[in-house]
């Protein structure tokens, strides 16, 4: 609207100046109208049998109609009214109606030439004078004013509507993690428990027993990991920082991961192989929250798979920590591949899950992975398992 005010004053003042020469140039000669003005401007009564007044009174009508006339046909219709006036500030004659004078009122000052100023011998000139010009220009927008008022309107609307929804969204994500901190919370008295008693009977135990007691513990402590990981997801989510990432040799800790879910596999009767290519995998890292990741990754391998079979590989290449985990299980869906990092998604089949959970797992790796300034994807067809690539820079040694 402002560019079409903007360009309404323009087009206004452009046909301003041409009404300007076509009035200037109908006054320059003598006709029946200059003749009846200047009559009137001289108070020359002589020539009418009407008294002065009534000269000086038909003048003004008859010059303001002309005025309007001409007016009209470069289509400025906004009122306006008038006054001859000599360079000496004597007014000559003025339009019928006056304007009040507080009113904002644009002057535009018409020099005349020809018969009316040589017939008084001195400098002659027309003001014509308008107000109210922004209405006018509204006017003249046409059908520009409603539909820029009605998206004006839309726009607000819009913005009302984003702004509702994002903080309902906001009220809805920080009632979920309220709920599910608490929760945690709750849940880490009776893991403490778990773990107090199986500490307990190893003092106890009989060889039969250690085997499924050092089970339980690595259960429990998996457990303890999840609790806190789901603890440290809401932390990341309300960006409060809980990375502390110090340069360090990633190799042991990996090769402990592998080792660890070696064991567990071969309780489980499940295939576990890794193979570490090089010695050392300097990483700038928080070790346990990408032990936890990883931790993660195979647990899923191994959860998502009958009769598994998986493997782990890590080599370097271009300055980087490539770790492919592949597993053969029943593998994702390629639309639902760019599903599975959200939170709280999970991969459907048919009406149920075989595995529960509660779709936060890949939701933390990835935000780990990220922390990390690495990156997670993955390569998966339906009934032919599933590769996880996580790539995470190295630092020199220095």
């Amino acid at each position: 609207m402002k560019i079409g005010l903007n360009l309404a004053k323009v087009q206004f003042n452009k046909n301003i100046v041409a009404v300007s020469s076509l009035i200037k140039n109908d006054l320059r000669t003598e006709n029946e109208l200059t003749f009846l003005i200047g009559k009137s401007i001289t108070k020359d009564g002589s020539y009418f049998s009407l008294s002065l007044d009534s000269v000086q009174d038909a003048s003004s009508h008859f010059l303001n109609d002309f005025l309007i006339d001409r007016l009209a046909v470069h289509g400025i219709t906004s009122d306006f009214t008038y006054q001859l006036i000599s360079r000496d500030s004597t007014f000559y004659l003025h339009s019928p109606k006056r304007f009040e004078k507080e009113d904002s009122i644009l002057i535009f000052p018409l020099e005349l030439e020809g018969y009316l100023p040589k017939l008084i011998g001195e400098r002659l000139s027309l003001e014509l004078q308008f107000k109210d010009m922004n209405t006018f220009f509204l006017y003249q927008l046409n059908g520009l004013t409603i539909p820029s008022l009605i998206f004006m309107l839309a726009i607000i609307l819009v913005v009302v509507w984003v702004l509702k929804s994002f903080y309902w969204q906001r009220k809805v994500i920080t009632t979920t993690n309220e709920f599910i901190n608490n929760l945690t919370h709750e849940l880490k008295t009776p893991v403490f428990s778990i773990g107090l008693a199986t500490k307990l009977l190893e003092h106890e135990d009989v060889a039969s027993q250690k085997p499924v007691i050092k089970h339980i513990r690595a259960q429990v402590d998996r457990l303890k990991n999840h609790i806190d990981k789901v603890l440290d997801l809401a932390k990341l989510e309300e960006r409060k920082r809980v990375f502390a990432l110090t340069a360090l040799d990633f190799y042991p800790n990996l090769k402990q991961i592998c080792e660890e879910f070696e064991a567990i596999t071969n309780l489980e009767d499940a295939q576990f192989e890794y193979d570490l290519k090089g010695e050392h995998y300097i990483l700038k890292a928080e070790a346990s929250h990408l032990e936890n990741a990883i931790n993660n990754v195979l647990d899923n391998a191994k959860k998502y798979s009958d009769n598994s079979e998986i493997s782990l590989k890590a080599t370097v290449c271009n300055k980087k920590l490539l770790i492919r985990i592949t597993d053969n299980g029943t593998g994702i869906a390629q639309k639902e591949q760019r599903l599975i990092f959200q939170k709280y998604y999970r991969v459907f089949d048919g009406d149920l899950h075989k595995v529960k959970g509660y779709g936060l797992g890949l939701s933390y790796v990835k935000k780990v992975i990220k922390n990390h300034k690495g990156t997670i994807s993955l390569e998966s067809e339906l009934g032919k398992g599933t590769t996880v690539i996580i790539e995470l820079p190295l630092v020199s040694h220095g």
